[in-house]
Formats: C-alpha cells, sequence, structure tokens
C-alpha cells in the first residue's frame, strides 16, 4: 500500500529534479558514498526500505545491491536544514563502493598528492561478475 508521500514537496531537488543522498552506516557514522536521488527513488526507497538512487550515467534507477548484492537496507532518512541534501542512515552489507571498497571516500589528500587509505575488501570484477 502507498503511504501518503506529500512530505517529499519539502525536499529541494535541483533543476535536473534530482537531490544528493549522503549514505552513512547507521550504527558507526561511517561515511560510505554520495550519490543521487529523484523523488521516484526516493518514494521508492521510503517504500520498500532498499536504497534506490538515480543513476545520472545510466539514466535509470540505480537499486543499490542489485547487481552486486551489497545491498543498503534503509534505517532513517534525514534532511537538511535547506531542504537540498539527505543523509541515509543505512546497512550496508560489504563494500559500499564499485571499486569493492567499504567506502567510496578512500582517498586522503596529503603532501600534494591523493593517498589510498583502504585496499578493496572484494575485487570490482568478482563483485559485479564481469
Amino acid at each position: 500500500m502507498t503511504t501518503d508521500m506529500t512530505f517529499l514537496d519539502e525536499v529541494r531537488f535541483n533543476s535536473d529534479g534530482l537531490v544528493p543522498a549522503i549514505a552513512q552506516q547507521h550504527d558507526s557514522g561511517e561515511v560510505l558514498m554520495m550519490a543521487w536521488m529523484n523523488r521516484q527513488s526516493l518514494a521508492e526507497t521510503l517504500e520498500t526500505g532498499h536504497v534506490c538512487y538515480w543513476s545520472r550515467s545510466r539514466g535509470t534507477f540505480w537499486r543499490k545491491g542489485e547487481t552486486s548484492g551489497q545491498v543498503q537496507k534503509l534505517k532513517a532518512v534525514r534532511l537538511d536544514c535547506d531542504g537540498d541534501a539527505l543523509l541515509l542512515l543505512v546497512d550496508q552489507t560489504g563494500p559500499a563502493c564499485h571499486t569493492g571498497r567499504r567506502s567510496c571516500f578512500y582517498r586522503e589528500a596529503r603532501k600534494g598528492d591523493w593517498h589510498t587509505l583502504d585496499e578493496p575488501l572484494i575485487a570490482p570484477e568478482d563483485l559485479y561478475g564481469r
């Protein structure tokens, strides 16, 4: 049964109909990734409890874990004070990053260069079967 989603009118989607969404592990606070959502993907996420993003590169819905099995189960959605960014508190299964790493934020600026902090947990070709 579809619930009333009129409260989504308070989300300030950009001119492309998108809003940035930061995924954070609900119990550890670990920042996992950033992706985009449109109204329909946000509504689906709220209805199903499984995170669905909008893929700008593919121009279609991206249901996290659909091909890799590394799903994000929704615990809560928070809207920032300006209404133009979302924080998704999730329970992440395995890596969140398409590189096979737990977090997409695995590089740190040090002395004028990017240094890798974490190695992949799973090789991308194993993760996606390519």
